[in-house]
């Protein structure tokens, strides 16, 4: 009889038992719920597919407002892509100009960050290229209608100034606008302006970077000079 009894109480345990949907944390100090008690995961492949699963989270998913953005669950949170930001040449040099014969640099910049977070690439220049008693202005391109929000056509060897485009070389980087010879000035600090941008990242994505200068043949002789920052921040 003692054994019958036994077997009849847990079976009635487990059918009244109510089902489990959180995770609870608590001493006399404090009490901890938790939004999920994780039933499935891990990583799952076949001959054609690959599948990163969780499941049994309650609260996961995009939650936003005015002033935050939440990305709650194990899937926001597994970014294996650490952020990281490269710039292939940090010293620009045009060598020695001549009237109406332009001249061009490149250099190369690269980011990688969490596929679900993205990043954004900034730029300024400190100051127009200046010597010690000259400058070089930016340029306006070839009809005065480029800014450091638009691009436009340079081409003309009439047009003179300094300025640069921006080409993507792996993902789509660079900011829209720079169709085949368009330029833009740099933006003067500490204004800034958006070089390179991407919702959604990922690894090694690079963007060329052509920097232009065209002088007249007033300009006078010396050693010009400025520094272009950039500046690359992840998403959240």
């Amino acid at each position: 009889m003692k054994r019958k009894f036994i077997l009849v109480f847990l079976i009635i345990f487990f059918i009244l038992s109510p089902s489990v949907k959180a995770q609870t944390m608590s001493n006399n100090q404090f009490k901890i719920k938790m939004g999920n008690f994780n039933s499935v995961s891990g990583n799952v492949s076949g001959s054609g597919y690959k599948l990163n699963e969780t499941s049994g989270e309650t609260v996961s998913g995009l939650y936003s407002g005015t002033n935050y953005k939440v990305k709650a669950g194990f899937q926001y949170a597994r970014v294996k892509i650490p952020f990281s930001f490269s710039i292939s040449q940090n010293l620009i040099d045009f060598g020695t100009l001549t009237p109406t014969n332009h001249v061009t640099r490149t250099t190369n910049l690269t980011v990688s960050s969490g596929q679900a977070s993205g990043f954004t690439v900034v730029a300024s220049e400190n100051q127009l290229l200046k010597s010690s008693s000259s400058t070089i202005p930016n340029t306006t391109c070839d009809n005065g209608d480029c800014s450091n929000i638009k691009a436009a056509t340079w081409t003309g060897s009439l047009t003179y100034g300094f300025g640069y485009r921006c080409d993507d070389l792996s993902g789509t980087n660079c900011v829209s606008g720079f169709s085949e010879n368009f330029y833009k000035p740099f933006s003067l600090s500490p204004t800034t302006q958006t070089i390179m941008t991407s919702s959604k990242g990922g690894v090694s994505r690079k963007s060329q970077i052509t920097y232009k200068v065209n002088i007249s043949a007033t300009q006078q002789p010396g050693t010009y000079t400025n520094v272009v920052t950039y500046i690359a921040s992840p998403g959240f």
